[in-house]
């Protein structure tokens, strides 16, 4: 039998990927099952149509997201199997596009992400932080860290970085919410998302003259200029708006596991001068979504590790997956501070790598070094089964983290 026909007749078995609400920084056990099985398997999720392809290696995962071969703009003509219930997919939506299209949209706004952009916001952040840490300490211990600095700061952030006013930052912050969550419902969600359009249509639409170096004055500009319609800079807009929240939860999986292992939390105290190789280190570790985030179509027959991906067969990578892949990554499990390197792929990769990822990382930063060198007894106020997780989330992280100090 020839290696053609292996890859012809070979179709491992589908599994059914159920939506779970995880705790703590456990590990899907799913996923560590279909790690196990191969490094390529297929999977059906809780909604949509059908079955998709999944790959969880490291080099497959960077394949597939930086091969061409692999198309974004092909899934919004097909129900492919997913885990929201609701997808509503607007054409032009920066997800949804290649490039060049893509390259174009996405070179509007890099300035505000390159370093140089996000250090503009350096001092300013520190600042909003020091005053949500001070007003923590004035109202005293026991208190709620998600509700009194980890959900206002990365807000806060965001907001400055995009150029909306302090005072729409709450209306924001529930925009944000309702689209993330599965369990208002579809028509809650699109409304939400409709009025942050509207809202932002309206800003890009004042800046348009603009030579600020804030996202919707960039956004403005480039609409002036005629390089996008306001529609995609709309849509890129709500995209980064909503993105600069998913830090809330990330920070709130990185506390949480920083103070139930007060080894790691005091081993960054004592060496401050690691603290950077730590964050990416915790970053590579934790679990920050359910399942799989979005899909991709092949545009031709593709062979990966011997199987053959048929044209229009959708396909899914597990950056999660490959975060923990052996081979790249000795001892994966392990928590190890001084990993070098450590070529990790939470921010994903390829051409719809995540534009936050500095912004996410210098946030991470400033809340380590303003939490742990501030208030050195923080520890949590209940046991560790006690704290809530969110539920339904396609993001994960703990809806509160009630500490003491």
């Amino acid at each position: 039998m020839s290696d053609d026909t292996i890859t012809e007749t070979f179709l491992p078995p589908i599994h059914d990927w159920p939506a779970r609400d995880l705790t703590g920084v456990d590990f899907d056990p799913v996923l560590a099952q279909l790690m196990r099985e191969g490094p390529v398997t297929r999977i059906r999720l809780p909604n949509g149509e059908g079955w998709a392809w999944l790959v969880t290696r490291y080099d497959d995962v960077r394949m597939v997201t930086n091969d061409p071969r692999f198309s974004r703009e092909a899934v919004m003509d097909q129900p492919v199997t997913r885990l929201a219930p609701h997808f509503i997919p607007q054409r032009g939506a920066v997800g949804f596009l290649d490039p060049p299209d893509h390259t174009r949209l996405r070179r509007s706004v890099a300035a505000a992400f390159t370093a140089k952009g996000v250090e503009r916001v350096r001092e300013k952040s520190r600042a909003l932080l020091d005053e949500l840490i001070d007003e923590l300490v004035q109202d005293g211990s026991p208190a709620d860290l998600t509700a009194t600095v980890l959900s206002p700061f990365p807000i806060a952030v965001i907001c400055e970085l995009m150029g909306v006013p302090a005072a729409d930052r709450h209306g924001m912050h529930t925009w944000t919410q309702l689209i993330l969550s599965s369990s208002h419902g579809k028509e809650v969600s699109e409304q939400a998302k409709q009025e942050m359009g509207a809202y932002f249509a309206d800003l890009i639409g004042l800046r348009e003259g603009s030579s600020a170096e804030d996202v919707t004055s960039l956004l403005g500009a480039a609409v002036g200029r005629g390089e996008v319609t306001l529609d995609e800079a709309v849509g890129l807009a709500v995209l980064l708006q909503i993105g600069g929240e998913a830090v809330t939860n990330n920070s709130g999986q990185m506390f949480y596991l920083l103070l139930t292992r007060p080894d790691l939390a005091e081993r960054l105290r004592a060496e401050p001068e690691i603290r950077p190789k730590a964050i990416d280190e915790l970053l590579r570790y934790i679990p920050h979504r359910n399942a799989v985030g979005l899909s991709r179509i092949a545009m031709e027959d593709v062979e990966i590790r011997g199987v053959r991906i048929r044209k229009d067969d959708p396909i899914y990578v597990s950056y999660l997956a490959a975060n923990r892949d052996p081979e790249v990554f000795p001892d994966p499990e392990k928590i190890d501070f001084t990993r070098n390197p450590n070529p990790h792929v939470s921010f994903g990769f390829g051409p719809h790598y995540c534009p936050g990822g500095m912004l996410a990382r210098l946030e991470s930063e400033l809340l380590i070094d303003a939490l742990l060198d501030r208030l050195p007894g923080l520890r949590l106020a209940v046991p560790p089964d006690q704290v809530p997780f969110k539920k339904g989330a396609l993001i994960r992280g703990p809806e509160s983290l009630p500490v003491t100090w």
